[in-house]
């Protein structure tokens, strides 16, 4: 997906891979008959991204327990970094040796959960570039779907790779190859959401796979990232894709929705937009209303709140930038599944705005003054110091390398 789901660094935690054995054991004895029943289609369609391996990875157990959600979609399979046609885990974890995705997954299904495995993502270098065609791509995707049992796949097919159009061949006819051999798995493509729908790559994407008599579960947009500013403009992109599926494939728009998804990124996004959970509620109306085939976001990393909540102003691949209580997130995702998310504490408040100083002993920050080192305002519930000339920089905008130091909460 976007640039923080780029950051695959390769490596589990310590405390994952010393489990990953044992774990596996027992995750795997248990999820055998648990993988192979699967879970229904909504579920699939309900998992929020989760990188096993990287950016702090929550409990899914905690998770599960909190919110009843019951599927996650485990990110990113990609070519190893070093070349070849053979899938690792970020680039560097190959597949066919691996032990502590396996133990997360078995822990899950142990649960009574499952997962999707999301091939591709935002960056990197994707199968589909690497291996030669549309066979061969196919065959190292059915590695990792015989590996863990999977009865769900997601293609995430975005920058750079959707911009190669034989890489994208290779990768809409693996996952034809894919849907063909192994009856029943659920297959949903994600893909760059724009204003209009998705951009010019994305509808040659969608092109492809009418030429090549291709239909998955569902095409997914994620509308953030393109100048998105909350929930309105995102169901104005959903709306507008619909169209895009309905003239590409000649769907009705009942059919259109029916194979139409939408994928969010919580709190703040890597372009400085703002999504809430109320902006997550109002997309879900829309997504149930209109009879959508899938609600999920990125990401259960990021589904937690930030010390301070604001991250002052940035995006972290760890948790949301927003005020919120822990997988506040996912349990929209779990309404999407159709089931009822356990009770939690109201979601916190974000830190009240002091236009007269509120508690604070030092003056308001104004806009047409002028301030220098080492003088202090109050805004927004904090307490600044100045580190140099300043004149209408707003305190908590600019990040850690901005003008204002923050000093705390009044």
């Amino acid at each position: 997906m976007k640039p923080l789901r780029a950051l695959l660094c390769g490596a589990a935690s310590a405390a994952l891979a010393a489990a990953g054995l044992t774990a596996l054991v027992a995750g795997q004895a248990s999820g055998a008959t648990t993988g192979a029943a699967g879970l229904g289609s909504r579920w699939y369609a309900a998992a929020p991204y989760l990188m096993p391996l990287d950016n702090n990875p929550p409990d899914t157990s905690a998770i599960m327990d909190a919110t009843g959600l019951k599927a996650f979609q485990l990110a990113f399979v990609l070519a190893p970094n070093g070349g070849g046609c053979s899938p690792t885990w970020g680039g560097t974890a190959p597949v066919s040796s691996d032990t502590a995705v396996a133990a997360v997954i078995g822990s899950i299904r142990a649960k009574g959960g499952d997962v999707s495995v999301s091939v591709g993502g935002y960056g990197g270098t994707k199968l589909g570039q690497n291996c030669s065609d549309a066979a061969s791509t196919a065959a190292a995707y059915q590695q990792v779907i015989t590996k863990y049992q999977l009865k769900a796949i997601d293609f995430d097919l975005e920058e750079p790779e959707y911009e190669n159009t034989a890489a994208i061949s290779h990768e809409i006819g693996a996952a034809k190859i894919l849907q063909q051999n192994n009856p029943g798995l659920y297959v949903s493509v994600t893909t760059a959401g724009t204003a209009d729908g998705t951009g010019w790559f994305g509808k040659q994407m969608l092109n492809e796979a009418k030429t090549q008599g291709f239909v998955p579960d569902n095409f997914s947009i994620m509308p953030f990232d393109g100048g998105f500013s909350g929930a309105a403009a995102q169901t104005s992109a959903l709306t507008n894709f619909n169209s895009v599926l309905q003239s590409t494939f000649g769907w009705s728009a009942a059919t259109a929705y029916a194979h139409e998804g939408f994928s969010g990124m919580n709190g703040r996004s890597d372009s400085g937009e703002y999504f809430s959970q109320a902006d997550f509620q109002a997309v879900l109306d829309y997504a149930t209303s209109h009879g959508m085939a899938r609600f999920t976001f990125w990401s259960l990393n990021r589904d937690r709140q930030c010390t301070p909540p604001d991250n002052n102003g940035t995006t972290s691949g760890v948790c949301s930038s927003v005020p919120q209580a822990a997988w506040d997130f996912a349990k929209y995702s779990v309404k999407f599944a159709g089931a009822t998310p356990p009770d939690s504490p109201p979601p916190s408040s974000p830190p009240p705005s002091s236009p007269g100083g509120g508690t604070c002993t030092v003056t308001a920050w104004s806009s047409g003054a002028v301030y220098t080192q080492g003088n202090e305002v109050s805004h927004n519930g904090h307490k600044w110091k100045a580190k140099w000339w300043t004149q209408n920089e707003e305190p908590g905008t600019t990040g850690e390398w901005g003008v204002w130091q923050d000093e705390g909460t009044c």
